[in-house]
Order: structure tokens, then sequence, then C-alpha cells
């Protein structure tokens, strides 16, 4: 979101939402994370960096798996947390940023080389950080169009999600080259 927004408006009631809607919130706010009084986006791609070490252990692919039913099941959660928000891609909406975030560390699982524990790991890890957030917050094109022209839950998943996506792409020379620490 740009500073341009009007601020955003309170959440539904939490008293007065069904278990079903309890349960799309909290996911959809990122367990809390979305609603950090600044910065939340930021604040929800930080706190799944702490996914990784489950990352390394289940390997590449089943983390593609997951990342990829993470990115499914993100278009009802984050529509109806929109819904029950009343603003299309709230602010605190961040269940997208867990996703993209997630994709965008991909390239640390392909080339197994760089996951020794050490600080270089820690130092690429925040590289891949850097990455996505700096293309979810840029929003180049075609980011850009699907953040203006796909609504719902589907248009609030797929600008990070592919973020996400150029975000690994970008990260593969980086560690493929031996640029990696």
């Amino acid at each position: 979101m740009t500073a341009d927004h009007p601020p955003l408006p309170p959440a539904r009631p939490w008293a007065s939402m069904q278990s079903r809607d309890r349960l799309c919130y909290t996911l959809g706010v990122g367990f809390g994370t979305g609603l950090a009084p600044k910065a939340a986006g930021t604040v929800a791609s930080f706190a799944i960096l702490a996914l990784m070490p489950m990352w390394v252990w289940m390997g590449f692919w089943p983390s593609v798996g997951v990342m990829l039913l993470m990115s499914i099941v993100g278009i009802p959660i984050c529509g109806r947390t929109a819904d029950l928000m009343g603003v299309h891609d709230d602010g605190r909406i961040v269940w997208d940023e867990f996703a993209g975030q997630s994709i965008a560390l991909l390239p640390l699982l392909y080339l197994p080389s760089t996951l020794g524990w050490n600080l270089g790991t820690v130092v690429n890890v925040l590289i891949g950080f850097g990455l996505f957030r700096l293309f979810d917050i840029w929003k180049p094109w075609p980011i850009r169009y699907l953040d203006q022209h796909v609504h719902g839950g589907l248009g609030i998943m797929a600008d990070d999600v592919l973020a996400g996506v150029i975000a690994a792409l970008l990260f593969i020379p980086w560690l493929w080259f031996g640029i990696a620490f």
C-alpha cells in the first residue's frame, strides 16, 4: 500500500465472526503479523523466514508442493479476509506475503551447497528476503498489472506469488555463480 491510501477501516468485530471466519481471518492476517502498526508486509515476510529450517528439512520438491498449496488455499483465505475487513487487498492481509516470500527462497533449497548453516546462509536468506520485498513493494510490470487488474482473493495472491517467482529467478544467478557467501 502507498501513502495515498485512506486509513484502514477496523476489521469486523471478532466476537461477531463464525469460527470459520475467525480461522480465515487469523490465517489472512498471518497469525497476527499483519496487525503490526507499520510495514505489516515486511513484518510478515520476515516472520516467515522462521520456516526456512522446515523447508530445508523437507527438501526442494516437498517444499514446492507446500508452497503451491499455500498459494492455492491463499486465494479463498485472502478473499474472505478482505470481505471480513470490507477492503480489497487490505494491508493487514499478509498470507500472500507468506507464500511469495517462501517462493523467493526456493533457490536456496535447490542448490544445497548454499545451505550450510553459517553466516553466509543467513546473509543469503536476507538477500532472498530483500529481493522479494523489493519486487513486492516496487511492483514492476507484470506484477503491477496483476495488482491493478485481478481482483478478489486471486488478485491478492497473484502479485505476491509473481513477485516471489521473479525474486527467485533473480536469486538463482546470485547463488549459482558463486556470489553466495
